[in-house]
């Protein structure tokens, strides 16, 4: 199949396609002897695994470890549930800096009048750096300990 098809087929646009083979996520697909790229069921399987990865927020990189060890038959699962469990971790640190970020906004917004005046306490925070952020970063550590 050609590359419109394989990308219908696994739901990974051809562009991205193009990139997972030149990074060599995938190998390079066959060509057709006008040089277009042949992809076989076994690739658009491959592809559907990466993508499914991809979904839950997995790197490349352990997309690369996934797929070594999806390939892998005397692999152990507690090689791929450390590695999920890693991934868990990373996005439980992701979670919480984006809670710290809200918290921080939110802390900004209610300083804000929010009327017509040119004074804002958001700007004049956010041109004071990360002083601004800090204490609502420290209660939701002082928090956490509690």
């Amino acid at each position: 199949m050609n590359i419109g098809e394989a990308a219908k087929a696994s739901s990974v646009s051809a562009k991205m396609i193009r990139y997972y083979e030149q990074i060599g996520l995938i190998p390079a697909a066959d060509r057709t002897a006008s040089g277009y790229r042949a992809y076989s069921h076994a690739d658009v399987h491959r592809l559907r695994f990466i993508r499914r990865a991809r979904d839950l927020g997995f790197s490349v990189a352990e997309i690369t470890d996934l797929l070594g060890l999806w390939n892998d038959t005397s692999r152990h699962s507690a090689d791929v549930k450390r590695l999920a469990e890693q991934h868990i971790d990373d996005l439980e640190q992701r979670i919480d800096h984006v809670r710290q970020m809200a918290d921080t906004l939110k802390s900004l917004i209610s300083c804000c009048a929010g009327d017509e005046r040119p004074e804002c306490p958001i700007l004049q925070r956010l041109e004071e750096g990360e002083e601004g952020a800090e204490p609502v970063a420290a209660r939701r550590r002082q928090a956490r300990r509690s």
